[in-house]
């Protein structure tokens, strides 16, 4: 009787042990799909409003999303902005970052919170690498768009090439506009290196732009080749993410869940 009874607590005890992994492993598959926040940081020369298109997409699939509002005053002033907005969410968070942005999310993207990375046609740098090493290490574009910095280390995009080399897929007015209204990035943020990078710990993906003016699209596939980020190539400029939303929400989406 007492070896019956005892055959009979160690299936229970089995029985209920399995049920419990099943039960953590369901869990955790869920908390892989449970990333509904997305924070999105934008590139030089622009603001957060470009991505007024992707953020319909995303919503519309019911995610939580917040676009940082870079000052563009320095590597460390734009990942403490991004790590603010990463503060603030209430849950995981995929962390999204174009041009530009894909250096600051490279050091931000090392908050506990943020579960995987998005470089959208994007510096993707190596530790005590800057994003002016990488342009250098990589073909040179056969026209540059940056004017040399101003008296007060401030670097604009020459607006007579903005349209051919930064947004050739809007039209005229509106590239004009983008031109006029752009945002300065100060000289020492393309000067700073990283000192670590998240690409390292968390899933990445990588969208490289095919008709890229502003960052060349070897360079880009060369970086998330080294990185072995999950690259995805779309047609489009630098500023694909106005043109074309839907493809570049659907790698979000993508990520969030955990796709290949």
């Amino acid at each position: 009787m007492k070896t019956q009874t005892t055959l009979r607590k160690t299936k229970l005890l089995a029985t209920s042990l399995l049920l419990f992994f099943a039960a953590a492993g369901s869990l955790m598959a869920q908390g892989k799909q449970e990333a509904k926040n997305i924070v999105i940081v934008h590139g030089a020369f622009v603001d957060g409003s470009g991505w007024s298109g992707v953020y319909d997409q995303l919503k519309k699939a019911g995610y939580n999303v917040t676009i940082v509002q870079n000052p563009l005053t320095s590597l460390e002033d734009d990942v403490a902005a991004t790590n603010r907005a990463i503060e603030a969410q209430d849950g995981p968070v995929i962390l999204v970052g174009h041009s530009w942005g894909g250096v600051v999310i490279t050091e931000a993207g090392n908050a506990d919170k943020v579960v995987g990375l998005v470089y959208v046609a994007a510096f993707m740098p190596d530790a005590k690498q800057s994003a002016i090493s990488l342009i250098q290490s990589g073909p040179q574009l056969p026209v540059n768009g940056i004017l040399p910095p101003d008296k007060n280390g401030l670097l604009y995009f020459d607006k007579a090439k903005f349209r051919e080399c930064f947004a050739p897929e809007q039209s005229v007015e509106k590239a004009n506009f983008m031109a006029d209204s752009q945002q300065p990035i100060n000289v020492k943020s393309f000067l700073t290196p990283i000192t670590t990078a998240a690409w390292k710990t968390k899933p990445t993906y990588a969208i490289v732009a095919t008709a890229d003016k502003s960052i060349h699209p070897d360079l880009e596939r060369s970086m998330y080749k080294a990185a072995n980020a999950k690259t995805i190539e779309i047609k489009g400029s630098h500023s694909l993410y106005i043109s074309n939303p839907k493809a570049i929400a659907d790698v979000i989406l993508l990520a969030s869940k955990g796709g290949k």
